[in-house]
């Protein structure tokens, strides 16, 4: 089993690389949506959440813009939410991780932003990280519903700079070029790791 961290600022075409693994024969997971899970209806993560911070809870599910609110620009409570969110992603991980291998499938890729920042990376066989220009990713981002260029810009402050994402990356993707030529390098990371380890492509 290999297992391929992947990262990459806002806007850089994480999504797009993702699918692409998994046109290739990977088994993906995007730990976006593990947290979206978390905190929806049924959700592990909402109790211990709507605990921290009441004002989040709507019914029976956290309201994620209003949990976004009451911890952006707040180191304490943000290290807060993530002592409880970060575990249980973990966790799914994990689970993912046992579900794909069970199934046979040789190559697992981690969509996670925050990779370097929880030190994901020492549980990973190589780390993708996706970029692009400072204007195609500047467009990309202001063209999602409910952005703001102020919004953004705190957004980038946040995460660690994209030059050295890069500089702790096995591979790097430039998503600037179309999804056309992400493609070919996807397939070409996807080729290499596999022979190195001696799979054949699922």
């Amino acid at each position: 089993m290999i297992i391929i961290g992947l990262t990459g600022s806002i806007g850089t075409g994480k999504t797009t690389v993702t699918s692409q693994f998994a046109a290739c024969g990977a088994a993906t997971l995007n730990s976006d949506e593990v947290v979206h899970a978390l905190l929806g209806k049924g959700g592990a993560a909402v109790a211990p959440v709507a605990k921290l911070f009441p004002e989040a809870l709507d019914g029976d599910h956290i309201d994620r813009r209003k949990l976004g609110a009451e911890v952006f620009g707040n180191e304490a409570k943000r290290k807060a939410l993530e002592a409880i969110i970060h575990p249980l992603v973990h966790e799914a991980q994990d689970v993912f991780i046992r579900k794909a291998e069970a199934e046979g499938k040789t190559v697992v890729v981690l969509d996670i932003p925050l990779l370097f920042e929880t030190g994901g990376e020492k549980r990973c066989d190589a780390v993708v990280v996706t970029t692009a220009t400072p204007e195609i990713q500047r467009e990309r981002v202001l063209a999602r519903p409910n952005m703001t260029a102020e919004k953004f810009e705190r957004i980038l402050h946040a995460q660690m700079p994209d030059a050295e994402k890069r500089r702790r990356a096995d591979f790097v993707i430039d998503t600037s070029f179309g999804e056309k030529a992400s493609l070919e390098e996807v397939k070409r990371i996807y080729l290499k790791l596999t022979q190195k380890k001696g799979h054949n492509k699922a």
